[in-house]
């Protein structure tokens, strides 16, 4: 991350300080919301409305992003949450319901807004090559913030009450949105960074202008599945997030806070462990849907595997194994999304938000209702048995194209099959096109674009009529801006999610 690195690392540390601030309020506020309601349905409202308001903002994110720079988005959303907990902390002894429920409000789309902002910036701010293991840092960040937060609020409010600790949140938004004002970090516009897709267009030829068209279609269904996954991870981290609380309690009655700052510490460990591997990866096949499925798949295994009564060693592995594989996914797929051209950015970005957030509020009520009737293990079983069966359909989804997205049919359909089928969900450049002319060998001539911003090996294209597969060739430099490969993120509202 070389010219920004040091200005993307402090945009990091004011980040982190916010994500502090968020996961204490997290506590203090659930915690607040039962004192003015007095109910638990109360709570579960407040909880409701929280979310509500984060799958709306969603929708409308990419929109915003697009209409008004990145940078103020995320200012404007860290200043907006900045007055809603200032109001908290001065009514904190007398609160109306309503003050509560607008607060809220505002804190649910504040947080979508921001993070859609700063995802979608990411590549823009630290380049397509870096993206990923910028990534890795927000989660490295934001796995520290979430252990700190939920480990002081308990002392925060026991020392100073709900208004220290909302003072406290305000705080850290007022840092977030100071540092990006002052800062001003780089977060639109890429003239020079454009994805392949359209890096390819500049060709002469009508089979290349067609090329494009071709890749994004065939992008948009393992996209498409690789957001409808992260919902389903979603409803089921909801899952392991509900009853956590009732493990610690069977498990140490006597302090359960102390289970369950153990196991989202050792959690901490595992993503931090997540980004030291990946950013050592060099290797494109890291960064694609099947990375990210076979990472939802280990990570629902870990999880479950915390429910089954381990002894506490076991279950800090456990918990460090859960946590390699949620930053795993985090980064694969935020660094997945990223490769997209910077317009369509923000509402993939937009559309992921609101799915997580469905899913999360989805699996929150349901795994909360079942809990009542069914002992945790069987609930969490369920709810990440339903992850998985996603994954191996994307896993499947994704293994069936790269099956008929070979070339040099024997049946004599090399032709068509080249331009009906993309191979950019495998993290292939497209295969040239195999012509049955006869005897007809014409050399390549499309091996070298500098002026495209891309260096392009020769496709491998196939003019004779022996179906003879070139498909061999060295990844493009076309691959390079849409697979991270460490040579150099959150919208869930609680960890593991």
């Amino acid at each position: 991350m070389t010219g920004v690195e040091w200005r993307f690392r402090a945009v990091v540390v004011a980040h982190a300080v916010s994500a502090y601030g968020t996961y204490l309020n997290l506590i203090a506020l659930s915690l607040f919301s039962y004192e003015v309601t007095g109910t638990a349905l109360g709570v579960g409202v407040v909880m409701a409305v929280r979310l509500l308001s984060g799958v709306t903002a969603g929708l409308a994110a990419g929109a915003l992003t697009t209409r008004f720079t990145r940078r103020t988005v995320m200012v404007v959303t860290d200043l907006a949450q900045t007055l809603a907990m200032v109001v908290l902390a001065l009514w904190a002894s007398d609160t109306p319901v309503w003050v509560l429920l607008g607060a809220v409000v505002v804190l649910g789309a504040g947080n979508t807004f921001f993070n859609v902002a700063l995802r979608s910036a990411v590549p823009v701010m630290v380049g397509q090559d870096d993206r990923a293991r910028a990534n890795g840092v927000l989660v490295t960040a934001r796995s520290v913030a979430t252990v700190l937060g939920f480990a002081s609020a308990a002392p925060v409010i026991a020392l100073g009450g709900f208004g220290v600790a909302f003072a406290v949140n305000a705080a850290s938004f007022a840092v977030s949105a100071a540092a990006v004002l002052v800062l001003r970090p780089r977060t639109d516009g890429e003239p020079c960074d454009e994805s392949g897709e359209e890096r390819a267009d500049a060709g002469p030829s009508p089979a290349r202008r067609k090329r494009p068209r071709l890749r994004v279609a065939g992008l948009a269904g393992a996209l498409l599945g690789m957001i409808a996954l992260r919902g389903l991870d979603a409803l089921a981290s909801a899952s392991h997030n509900v009853a956590l609380p009732l493990a610690a309690h069977a498990a140490e009655p006597s302090d359960p806070a102390v289970f369950m700052t153990r196991f989202w510490s050792a959690w901490a460990v595992g993503t931090l462990l997540a980004h030291q591997v990946l950013k050592r990866r060099s290797h494109g096949a890291s960064w694609g849907e099947r990375a990210f499925a076979v990472g939802t798949c280990a990570m629902s295994f870990c999880f479950v595997a915390a429910f089954t009564g381990l002894p506490a060693p076991a279950l800090v592995a456990a918990a460090v194994a859960a946590g390699f594989a949620d930053g795993w996914t985090e980064i694969v797929y935020t660094s997945r999304l990223q490769a997209a051209p910077d317009r369509q950015r923000g509402r993939l970005f937009g559309l992921s938000a609101t799915v997580e957030q469905s899913g999360f509020a989805l699996g929150t009520m349901a795994a909360a209702a079942a809990l009542e009737v069914l002992p945790a293990l069987t609930v969490v079983g369920a709810f990440h048995g339903a992850a998985v069966c996603g994954a191996l359909a994307l896993l499947l989804f994704t293994g069936g194209r790269r099956g008929t997205d070979r070339p040099g049919r024997a049946d004599g359909d090399t032709h068509s099959h080249s331009h009906s089928h993309s191979h950019a969900d495998d993290g292939r450049p497209p295969i040239g096109e195999s012509r049955p002319s006869a005897g007809e060998d014409h050399p390549s001539t499309e091996e070298n674009h500098p002026s495209a911003g891309a260096n392009h090996p020769p496709t491998g294209e196939n003019h004779t009529s022996t179906g003879e597969d070139h498909s061999h060739h060295p990844p493009s430099g076309e691959e390079k801006g849409e697979h991270a490969h460490g040579t150099s993120t959150g919208a869930s509202q609680l960890p593991g999610s």
